[in-house]
């Protein structure tokens, strides 16, 4: 090995882990747009009080990332978590919201982010009377589409079914939601 390489070596493998996350370049190469108040597949739901419209699929990211739009309607939301295999980022566009991450509590409005970290608790509840709306992206997709998908197909599920299907899709349940007081 010459010695130029080998002294630029400490200079360049820092960055060699971070190739790993970026999306394989066989994606197909044209955008792709979803419009308002649409779910990327004409797949719209709700869930916990929420509309939930699917705006970029793990599918079109080969697994990078998953994009929600939600509209919260009632004063609710998903119990305490922490995702052993993905990150999310909340950016909330309308209304006000209480968030936890980890012991600590923010007051977010609309134009107000928030990350949760993989591996630390974090849930949130909407505290304005009129809808809220937040954008919620995991990083990488996981397996939360699927989540999504089987949570909203139970009908009067259990503590113990919830709690269940969360494990499943590697969320561990660390205590009940919020309150919006």
């Amino acid at each position: 090995m010459k010695r130029r390489t080998f002294l630029s070596l400490p200079l360049v493998l820092p960055a060699v882990p971070m190739l790993a996350v970026l999306p394989p370049s066989n994606l197909p190469p044209k955008g792709i747009k979803v419009d308002a108040n649409q779910d990327r597949f004409g797949q719209s739901f709700t869930f916990l009080g929420a509309r939930f419209d699917l705006k970029v699929s793990g599918q079109d990211t080969a697994g990078a990332m998953s994009v929600y739009d939600t509209i919260r309607f009632e004063k609710t939301g998903p119990m305490l978590h922490s995702h052993t295999d993905l990150d999310e980022w909340f950016f909330v566009t309308e209304g006000e919201f209480k968030f936890q991450v980890g012991t600590e509590h923010f007051r977010l409005k609309a134009g107000d982010s928030m990350f949760g970290p993989r591996n630390v608790p974090h849930a949130f509840v909407k505290t304005s009377e009129e809808p809220g709306r937040i954008l919620i992206m995991h990083l990488p997709a996981g397996s939360m589409e699927e989540y999504f998908l089987q949570a909203r197909q139970l009908k009067n599920p259990t503590q113990a079914e919830r709690e269940a299907l969360l494990r499943k899709h590697n969320m561990i349940p660390t205590g009940p939601r919020l309150s919006p007081d």
